[in-house]
Formats: structure tokens, C-alpha cells, sequence
């Protein structure tokens, strides 16, 4: 949620802000109006309030009362009945339409209207212009799925008897590539300083509106239960946010920096036709997860940080991926500014998402009302960030990269003290 005082004071810079990710400024019109009838309702209900107040401390100084006071006391009452249920109607609406309003790009985001317009920043290994492909095979390589499929890793056709479209399972070496993964990513961010945490996969819807993941069509991408109001999380981030929900924090404790695992779930609405092969796109996955919360004036350094944790770990297992900026069009509705790392897929000759970095300044804080306090005393809102460790899809990275010409598939050496073997064998 964004700053009333900042709306009531610089609306144009909001509208700006809120036209350059792709929705209707207007709204900025409709939410100072409802700011004034509330200015209004609050100084009137203040007014009568102290002309109650001075009329106890009348009474208190007199054995009775009087019949002008009586009359001036039900007065007071009835005035005070018909405006504070005013106010609060006000305020609700007030609310609403606040939380209808996306977080603001931050300053050095590029403005764009869709993917399209993202911007590449770096590529690694280092490459020169017209250096060709990043990893280049002395063979024809195979797809991911195809792979998945010829070694018996992941089986898509038999989850589809058993849970439809876009479910997997994985088998066998894959299993043990996936908690691979997992530990590698636990090993390095604990000795940076990470809490680990298993969070529930189910939140409130309360919870998920406030973390800004059920406006403007986010519901869609949800799966809720509406019987018990509860919402099946597509990251562990949401999970992890409302933690703190309503407490002060600690100055000397920030950045409180998490890593939380879950499985994760998620409708993939408007995907219909796309990466419908093997397990890219997917309904259920699971995927560890960076979570910080940080003060206001090094948030843009903890993003850097969390970017810069995501890289370590791709440069771990020595796959190929460039780093690339969200223009304005494509951040999400609590995202400031956000970073997406792509992995290199041979067979395809493209670059594809395999992890993701945001920071929502103080857009989620305000709503979960989770503050911290300074030496001096004063209380601010935190700003929180996310970011991806790993998900299961550098699992198919690993595939297309480290695919051999015989058909097998070598495990990157950070992974093998975790799998226990150095390759997963071709089929006979």
C-alpha cells in the first residue's frame, strides 16, 4: 500500500508511476476525493467529541445538571451517531480503493510496456558481441523433456492420469538432483546469515491480499479455498512475509534475512498453449526461497545482495544465464523493481527464467503493519524483498547443459557430494 501523504502531496508523480506499469491513473482522483470527505468527517467528529469532553468536565463541577446541558449532551450523542458511522464507511472505502493502487516503480526502471521492452544487463560467462552461443554442444542436443522422458526422470503422462494438465512427477536421479539443489542452497545462505524456515503452504486470505498477491486479476493465478478462507501459496514468500505482521522489529536485527522451502502452487492462468511439454510450466513445485526485510535507506543494497546470492549459486553449478531488468509494464503489483536470472537452454537457443529477485519497498509492510524502531525511537515501516535460491527448474538446465552425446547427463560438481553420483547413466 502506498503513502497517503505521498499521494495527497505529489499525485502526479503517483499517477506517473501507476500509468508506466499499466493501469488507469485515475484512480489517484477518486482516492483524493474520498480523502477530503474523510479530512472532513475526522475534524467534525473531533469537534464534537471535545464539545463532549468539556461538557464532563462541566458536569463534573456542579451536584446537577441543567436542562440547556441535557439538551446540548443529546445533541452531542446524536451528532456523534450519525457521523462515525460516516467516518467509518469512509475509511473503508478509503482502504479499498488503496489497495487497489500497485506499488511504484522505482526511479531507475525502465519504462516499457510488456517483456518485450525488459532490458539485458549481463551475461555469464562474460561473452563478446558475435561470440555465438554461450555453451555451444559438438552434437545435436535434446530438449529437457525429451531428456526427462528417455531417462525415466520425470513422467508427465502418468500425473496427467492422475491430476491432469501440467503436473509431473520426478523419479528417480531427478529426485535426488532436486534435494541436491535444495541443500546446496540451504549450505550457502545459512553461512550468509539466513534463517532457515519451513513455512505453511496455506495462508489467510488476509494475509495474501496484504501481501499484494489478490488485486487486479493476481486472483486468478491463486488456488483458494474458499470453505476455510485459506489460499495455497505460490511461493514461500507469501508465507514468509506475514510473520511478522503487526510487530516492531528490532534496528539492530535488520536485515532479518530468511530462506524459507515450500511446495508451491499456481493456477498458471493465461499460460493455455504455452511450455505445455515436460515440467516448466507447472501447477505444483516446489522452490526455496530468499525473504528480507531491511531498513528503508539500504533495501536497494540488499536487492543487490539477494541478486548477487542468485548468481553465486547458477556460478555454483556452472550454467550459463544472463541477468535482466523488468521494465515498468512487467513488474508485479507489489514490485518496486525486479530482476529475473535465465538460464541458458541449448536445445532451444534461448535464454529461460530460472530465478527472480524483487523488492516492494514498503508497499507489503504497510499492510502487514510491520515496523522497526530506530535508536532514537521513532518508528518506520520496513521494506521487504524476495528472491529465488532455486526451484526445480534448474533441473532442466542441468539436463540440456550437461547432457552428453551418448545420451547420459553428468552432475555438476556441487551437486555430487549431495546426490551421491557424478551422472545419470543413458538408457539401454
Amino acid at each position: 500500500m502506498i503513502d497517503l501523504d505521498l499521494i495527497c502531496d505529489q499525485p502526479d508523480r503517483v499517477k506517473q508511476g501507476i500509468k508506466n506499469k499499466g493501469f488507469d491513473p485515475s484512480i489517484i482522483d477518486r482516492v483524493l476525493k474520498v480523502a477530503e470527505t474523510r479530512r472532513q468527517l475526522i475534524a467534525a467528529v473531533e469537534q464534537w467529541r471535545q464539545q463532549r469532553n468539556q461538557l464532563t468536565q462541566l458536569r463534573r463541577g456542579f451536584a446537577g445538571q441543567g436542562k440547556k446541558d441535557i439538551e446540548q449532551g443529546r445533541k452531542i450523542k446524536e451528532m456523534l451517531r450519525r457521523l462515525e458511522p460516516d467516518l467509518k464507511a469512509v475509511e473503508q472505502e478509503l482502504k479499498q480503493l488503496l489497495y487497489q493502487i500497485p506499488n511504484l516503480p522505482a526511479a531507475d526502471v525502465p519504462v516499457g510496456k510488456d517483456e518485450s521492452e525488459n532490458v539485458v544487463m549481463r551475461q555469464w560467462p562474460v561473452r563478446r558481441a558475435g561470440e555465438g552461443q554461450p555453451k555451444k554442444l559438438s552434437f545435436s542436443p535434446k530438449a529437457h523433456f525429451e531428456l526427462g522422458e528417455s531417462l525415466d526422470l520425470i513422467d508427465t503422462q502418468r500425473a496427467a492420469k492422475v491430476a491432469g494438465t501440467r503436473f509431473g512427477y520426478l523419479k528417480n536421479e531427478a529426485v535426488f538432483l532436486e534435494f541436491g539443489l535444495i541443500q546446496l542452497a540451504l549450505a550457502l545462505l545459512t553461512k550468509e546469515g539466513f534463517k532457515p524456515v519451513l513455512p505453511p503452504v496455506m495462508i489467510a486470505v488476509d494475509a495474501m491480499r496484504k501481501m499484494g498477491y489478490l488485486e487486479h486479476g493476481e486472483e486468478k493465478e491463486r488456488y483458494i479455498l474458499d470453505q476455510d478462507q485459506l489460499v495455497l501459496v505460490g511461493t514461500a514468500e507469501q508465507a514468509i512475509g506475514p510473520m511478522h505482521q503487526d510487530e516492531v522489529l528490532a534496528e539492530k536485527d535488520l536485515p532479518l534475512r530468511y530462506v524459507g522451502f515450500s511446495t508451491c502452487f499456481r493456477r498458471e492462468a493465461g499460460s493455455y498453449g504455452k511450455d505445455t511439454k515436460g515440467i516448466l510450466r507447472v501447477h505444483q513445485f516446489n522452490k526455496v526461497e530468499m525473504f528480507s526485510y531491511a531498513r528503508p535507506e539500504e533495501a536497494d543494497r540488499e536487492h543487490e545482495f539477494l541478486l548477487a546470492m542468485e548468481e553465486k549459486l547458477m556460478r555454483a553449478l556452472k550454467l550459463p544465464y544472463q541477468v535482466v531488468k523488468m521494465c515498468s509494464g512487467d513488474l508485479g503489483i507489489p514490485a518496486a523493481r525486479k530482476y529475473d536470472l535465465e538460464a541458458w537452454f541449448p536445445a532451444e537457443k534461448k535464454y529461460r527464467e530460472t530465478h527472480s529477485t524483487s523488492t516492494c519497498t514498503d508497499f507489503q509492510a504497510r499492510r502487514l503493519n510491520i515496523k522497526f524502531r530506530r535508536q532514537g525511537g521513532q518508528l518506520e515501516f520496513v521494506h521487504t524483498l524476495n528472491g529465488t535460491a532455486f526451484s526445480e527448474r534448474p533441473i532442466l538446465a542441468i539436463l540440456e547443459n550437461y547432457q552428453q552425446k551418448d545420451g547420459s547427463v553428468v552432475v555438476p560438481t556441487a551437486l555430487q557430494k549431495y546426490t551421491g553420483f557424478k551422472k545419470i547413466p543413458a538408457q539401454k
